[in-house]
């Protein structure tokens, strides 16, 4: 009963808001395929339920998030321009090009239903565009620099743990992430999205504008399985030939039924782009593992006692050697610094990690390099806009960006579908954009695109409202 009150009182305020003269009179049929969606927005974060076939999900969540995408689009074409020297037509049509005949007809179709809600809610969008903003990582981070060079934005980044057996207190599973990137952009991954497909597995993820995966990849899944990932830093391949990653992620959420299989589609037509090493869980069998899935090379570990642990850094040597240019021992480097600040939390937490355990460890400040506590973009909870950059290898001095979320999961937590999550700094400071553009107004051209991180409360989601 609440969920139908909320999507018919969701329905009735979207219908009073959009602009007058714009959005487009609902049919009795879409209005009957929003009836079994909804969205509500809490502590910073919009939760978004939407069910059934490809193009009703689809035109629920471009009708109830229409606002939202068309402001990440636009904040997308302003970042991306200025690195590239690029419009937004330019990367439109390499996507356009790049995923032609790749994508799955589902997801076609989803993504056509977003279109066709978007603009019943007034908001225009191709199917080109929506194409793009759910490949923008293959296309801006891995194809670009491959046609041209290496953008100038700041590399994404995450801090990620998981762990089971004798490493929690339970010996159940326990897994933690945040995300990393710059706060223009990253800003809009604030969506937690429940899918009830008609086929396939439900999925409960974090995501990011319109992504059809999540994107910053913090999910669970029908069939049991938990999963998280960090990117692989400084990784150098891609392959134009193979599917998007965004196609590869969604259908491995929806359709695996097991850690293998979840590899499988994963590593199968395999392109590089999002090089990352996944960490997954198995709530039915207790099983963790970590999947490291490079271009030429990848390795999958597993095991029932202990952690894995992400900071950017690959573990398989084929793929650090052959794949990246990265450094793995210098803790200089804002990624070496955080791995071995995982390890130093491990020793001390383990046997104990816990939900509550977790969430202090992502809120971690202590700097390895400097030996001291001082957040900067060598700690788990990531801040480069506090960091001067005197380091040597430091990634440049007072970047707006770092780790703007926090998300912890349990075994018991995710067998009743539910997360915690923490929307801004996991540590409660506070980013003021307004502030941060007087202090350094080198940063001018984002005037309008930086918003502020205000400190929000770990919150559970789905919550009270559905199960």
């Amino acid at each position: 009963m609440i969920k139908k009150i909320l999507a018919f009182s969701l329905l009735i305020v979207l219908l009073c808001s959009v602009s007058f003269g714009v959005a487009e009179e609902l049919s009795g049929e879409e209005a009957r395929w929003l009836e079994k969606a909804h969205r509500s927005d809490k502590n910073g974060w919009i939760y978004l339920h939407i069910e059934g076939e490809p193009f009703h999900r689809g035109f629920q969540r471009g009708y109830l998030t229409a606002n939202e995408i068309d402001e990440c689009l636009k904040t997308m074409a302003h970042v991306q321009e200025f690195y590239s020297g690029k419009g937004l037509d330019f990367f439109v049509k390499a996507a356009s090009d790049l995923f032609e005949n790749k994508v799955s007809d589902e997801y076609v179709t989803e993504l056509q239903g977003m279109v066709a809600g978007m603009e019943r809610a007034g908001k225009k969008i191709t199917y080109e565009e929506m194409l793009f903003m759910n490949g923008f990582i293959d296309v801006l981070w891995y194809w670009w620099p491959k046609e041209r060079k290496r953008l100038e934005d700041l590399e994404p980044g995450c801090s990620a743990f998981i762990a089971t057996g004798d490493a929690t207190a339970d010996g159940k599973i326990v897994m933690a992430h945040n995300s990393w990137y710059n706060y223009a952009l990253l800003r809009y991954c604030n969506i937690i999205v429940n899918i009830v497909p008609d086929e396939g597995h439900r999925i409960l993820m974090q995501s990011w504008g319109p992504s059809l995966y999540s994107g910053t990849d913090f999910f669970i899944t029908g069939a049991g399985l938990i999963g998280t990932e960090t990117t692989i830093g400084g990784f150098e391949g891609f392959d134009p030939d193979g599917k998007p990653v965004f196609d590869r992620a969604r259908r491995a959420m929806q359709y695996a039924n097991g850690i293998d299989e979840w590899a499988e589609i994963m590593i199968e037509e395999n392109n590089g782009a999002y090089a990352n090493s996944w960490l997954l869980g198995d709530l039915r069998t207790n099983e963790i593992a970590r999947l490291e899935l490079g271009l030429e090379h990848y390795s999958l570990e597993k095991k029932t006692n202990g952690v894995y642990s992400g900071s950017n850094i690959v573990e398989d040597r084929k793929i650090l050697r052959d794949e990246t240019d990265a450094t793995y021992d210098d803790v200089r480097d804002f990624c070496v610094a955080r791995r071995v600040r995982w390890q130093q939390l491990m020793d001390v937490h383990y046997g104990k990690i816990d939900v509550e355990t977790a969430k202090k460890m992502l809120a971690d400040h202590y700097d390895v390099y400097l030996d001291k506590e001082a957040p900067s973009s060598r700690t788990i909870c990531g801040h480069f806009e506090l960091d001067n950059g005197i380091v040597p290898g430091s990634v440049g001095a007072f970047r707006p960006g770092g780790a703007i979320d926090g998300k912890v999961v349990s075994t018991d937590m995710a067998k009743d579908w539910e997360l915690w999550a923490k929307w801004g700094h996991s540590c409660d400071l506070k980013f003021d954009a307004e502030k941060f553009l007087r202090k350094h107004p080198q940063y001018e051209w984002l005037n309008g695109h930086l918003v502020d991180l205000p400190t929000n409360p770990w919150t559970i989601f789905p919550g009270d409202d559905e199960r």
